[in-house]
């Protein structure tokens, strides 16, 4: 299945995607893509449905339908670093030998075509394509073998980052990875049944149609099954969390000399099976 969100920022009601690429509307059945609805019963349930007996939704998503974050009421977006050795090397960092964790704030999630509005006075803001993991039921303390059980499915993730405030402002890298509009997540979320292999996918990223990162999910240095288990042992992890994981080489902050967002650029990027978004610059 891939599920949903549609509407207005704010206002956004669950739906699926048929077939035919239209918008099946499921607040019938459920109030939000979130919580309970993610785990292995509410995903069946929804499975169960028929969507050709769902309401149509006027319009052609991200054409003339809006559509949100794929997921509502995120409890924690947790995010990798330096998870592919080739944007560890472009980024001048040694590899590293265990999971680089940190956090992008909540408030961050955006639709996936929604406006990047630059934050006032960013002078190095970045784009990283990457795999977005949805988990499905409550996990804490896994092994690897248990991981994949507890999760939902995944999604395309734009982890937006201002360099200066992530690397010369001080604190953790927080501070460049949270601000409003810096964490798109979409079109949808995609169950784990239509992906038969997550470290099989290609990803890309283009500005302004020139193609900037280009690789695929195979050369993660730390895969699926391992993020998961690794992140349920610092915290419980919940339905509806998020965990994106890492991006391969391409970033502006690897370009000799570094190139970042100006206002008037377009951003597009893509997953194989997962959807493709779109994001227009705006000056802040």
């Amino acid at each position: 299945m891939k599920l949903l969100r549609y509407g207005p920022s704010g206002s956004e009601r669950p739906g699926l995607l048929d077939g035919a690429g239209r918008v099946r509307d499921l607040s019938g059945h459920i109030d939000d893509i979130a919580g309970q609805v993610l785990t292995p019963e509410g995903l069946a349930r929804l499975a169960a449905l028929d969507p050709e007996t769902l309401p149509l939704v006027e319009g052609i998503p991200q054409q003339d339908l809006r559509l949100g974050p794929c997921i509502g009421q995120v409890g924690k977006f947790i995010a990798i670093g330096l998870n592919y050795a080739c944007h560890a090397s472009e980024a001048g960092m040694e590899l590293p030998a265990e999971p680089v964790i940190f956090t992008k704030w909540t408030s961050s999630i955006a639709g996936p075509d929604d406006p990047l509005h630059l934050p006032a006075g960013s002078a190095a803001t970045d784009w990283e394509v990457e795999l977005g993991i949805v988990i499905g039921s409550t996990a804490r303390n896994l092994s690897e073998s248990e991981a994949m059980a507890h999760v939902a499915g995944y999604c395309v993730v734009n982890d937006i980052s201002e360099r200066d405030w992530q690397l010369r402002r001080g604190g953790t890298w927080d501070k460049g990875k949270g601000h409003d509009g810096f964490g798109p997540l979409g079109p949808w979320l995609v169950t784990k049944d239509e992906i038969a292999d997550p470290a099989a996918l290609r990803l890309w990223l283009e500005v302004d149609g020139e193609r900037m990162q280009d690789g695929s999910t195979a050369q993660m240095v730390f895969g699926v099954a391992r993020l998961v288990a690794e992140c349920s042992r610092y915290g419980t992890l919940h339905p509806g969390d998020v965990i994106t994981t890492g991006t391969p080489a391409g970033v502006g902050m690897g370009m000799k000399p570094p190139r970042y967002l100006r206002a008037g650029q377009q951003m597009r990027l893509g997953i194989d099976g997962l959807g493709v978004q779109n994001q227009q610059v705006i000056a802040g």
